[in-house]
């Protein structure tokens, strides 16, 4: 055991967790923390202006890396409720982080002290856990328990609040030594349950694959696409989930439901076999209905957590375990079919001719000459422009919506979004989060002029942190999502959509970054390449069609007559 202040006993918790990374806002509550912090050599410090920034930087960090994302909150009360909607998209997307926060002092709470605001209560439905540390000398165990509950299992992100005061102690703790917490993974199924497996697929006419975030979270693309091969079945993908394989795979289909594509939706309501790996069947992928599942399809579903198996639609085989693991399993046990002798291969004929069909006509939208221009041409330009290894972050709303099934993925992961929480003002600083996980690597960030207004405020830690993102503002002077349901379901009655943006590419010049303004077609890639060899965080001002919009809740919005 060793005598230190609380502030260096919770930065050498952070040591023990692995942490190298540390977003943050400061603020009074955690000073300690910060003074320790300013002896961390082996930890870089990225400051942000925003909480809810903060959390969501973290939380894309923590897709990339696998290790969950450290957001230090400097301030109790204000600040604090600030990362709510970072949190919650972090809830809803699994995703791991740990948020460490002030109290006001013991002696203080529960008297409406200044800035006491109840978090407990706030945070507990926004996260996996919460945590008050009641004593100084248990910081560091409350800590090292948060990295450890947040990237266990299914992951989410954990809040520690520690009370001003505890900081004012010296205490005797002993810190483990430096080391990540790996997640912990589903164990290996019964030899039977896969010849189950095996011979339903075998029996089965029109067998797809279908597989989302348990795939890219367990990073099993490689025994996916064995499996896949092995038996010459399509792959679908749920929503946010595009990039689990490359795009130019054969067997590859992309998005299933509204937010993909119909040559995947076509499989799926085709298929009489579902072999789920690793999803939900959420929301953006269902609307938890059969419009684009098959009913009379056998549904073996696949994931880690028992509590999502069969939750949205029965299934004939429901296995609790990693999803990637499982199919390396399946794929090992069987016997190659040779190619084109599958008995599905009419079907797979099919579908490749739908496939061809349906890239040809995104590349003749994308060829489009007017002005202003539609989203397809950018998405066209980005895929003959962008690296391999290139990330991309969106937004929700009409923006994802158009762009999540067009953009080349080919190294996982790829791709991504907010997910089930739906919220724009996620991409920006997502992207920054995961630039800092992988700064090797290009990183486009897309989003509309909405969404970016929220959150412009970060083009200054961009700069500051010398973060080289490269923003893409596809600027339509509405809120997309909606003045498209006013359109197409209120009778053009137009209220409260349209936005005025400034020149966001001049801001970022104005900032210290490089700005691009694009209006014509060959203009987004010709950015894109002077933003990847600028050496600085960048921002594309895109002058696009405010008509080419689309409505995507047409399941629960109604024509209006009159």
């Amino acid at each position: 055991m060793a005598k230190m202040k609380c502030g260096v006993a919770a930065i050498a918790a952070l040591r023990a967790a692995g942490v190298t990374k540390v977003f943050g806002l400061m603020g009074s509550s955690t000073l300690e923390m910060y003074d320790a912090l300013y002896d961390a050599k082996d930890m870089e410090y990225i400051g942000v202006r925003h909480e809810n920034c903060g959390a969501h930087m973290a939380d894309a960090y923590g897709r990339v890396t696998q290790t969950p994302g450290l957001f230090i909150c400097g301030q109790a009360g204000p600040g604090a409720v600030n990362m709510v909607l970072g949190l919650a998209a972090a809830k809803m997307a699994y995703s791991p982080v740990v948020a460490i926060t002030g109290l006001p002092s013991t002696e203080h709470l529960g008297r409406d002290a200044f800035q006491e605001i109840d978090q407990h209560t706030v945070f507990l439905p926004v996260t996996k856990r919460v945590f008050t540390v009641p004593r100084p000398e248990r910081i560091p165990e409350f800590i090292l328990e948060a990295f450890r509950i947040a990237n266990s299992g299914r992951r989410g992100p954990v809040v520690v609040q520690i009370p001003r005061d505890l900081f004012n102690h010296d205490v005797d703790v002993t810190i483990p030594p430096r080391g990540s917490q790996p997640a912990l993974a589903g164990g290996a199924v019964e030899r039977a349950t896969l010849d189950r497996i095996k011979a339903m697929l075998l029996a089965a006419r029109t067998p797809v694959i279908h597989a989302g975030a348990g795939i890219k979270w367990g990073r099993g693309t490689a025994s996916l696409l064995k499996l896949a091969e092995k038996l010459q079945l399509p792959i679908t993908t749920s929503a946010g989930h595009g990039d689990l394989a490359p795009v130019d795979h054969p067997l590859y289909a992309g998005g299933m439901g509204a937010r993909g594509n119909p040559v995947a939706s076509g499989l799926t309501r085709e298929a009489d076999l579902v072999l789920a790996l690793g999803t939900r069947f959420g929301f953006n992928t269902s609307r938890y209905r059969y419009d684009d599942l098959s009913p009379a399809a056998k549904i073996v579903q696949v994931d880690i957590d028992p509590i999502a198996i069969g939750r949205h639609f029965p299934v004939t085989l429901g296995i609790a375990g990693d999803a990637g693991m499982i199919a390396g399993a399946l794929a090992d046990s069987m016997d190659a079919i040779p190619a084109g002798k599958a008995p599905w291969q009419a079907r797979n004929d099919k579908f490749r001719r739908d496939r061809g069909e349906l890239l040809k006509r995104r590349e003749q939208s994308g060829a489009s000459a007017q002005k202003p221009l539609h989203p397809d041409v950018i998405y066209a330009e980005l895929r003959k422009i962008a690296p391999r290894d290139a990330l991309f972050t969106v937004d929700a709303g009409t923006t994802g919506l158009q762009a999540t099934d067009q953009l080349p993925y080919y190294t996982v992961p790829s791709l991504i979004t907010p997910l089930d929480c739906g919220n724009i003002g996620f991409s920006y600083a997502a992207g920054l989060g995961a630039k800092v996980a992988a700064p090797k690597r290009t990183v486009i960030s897309l989003m509309g002029d909405g969404g970016f207004g929220m959150t412009m405020g970060e083009m200054n830690t961009a700069v500051m942190h010398n973060i080289n993102t490269i923003a893409i503002v596809m600027d339509n002077g509405t809120w997309g999502s909606e003045i498209a349901y006013q359109r197409d379901f209120y009778n053009n009655r137009f209220i409260g959509a349209h936005v005025l943006s400034p020149r966001f590419d001049e801001v970022m010049k104005l900032t210290g970054g490089n700005g691009y303004f694009v209006t014509a077609p060959g203009e987004t890639a010709d950015a894109v390449r002077q933003a990847m060899a600028g050496g600085k965080p960048a921002v594309i001002h895109v002058k696009v069609d405010p008509e080419a919009v689309i409505s995507f809740r047409t399941d629960a919005l109604k024509k209006r007559d009159g």
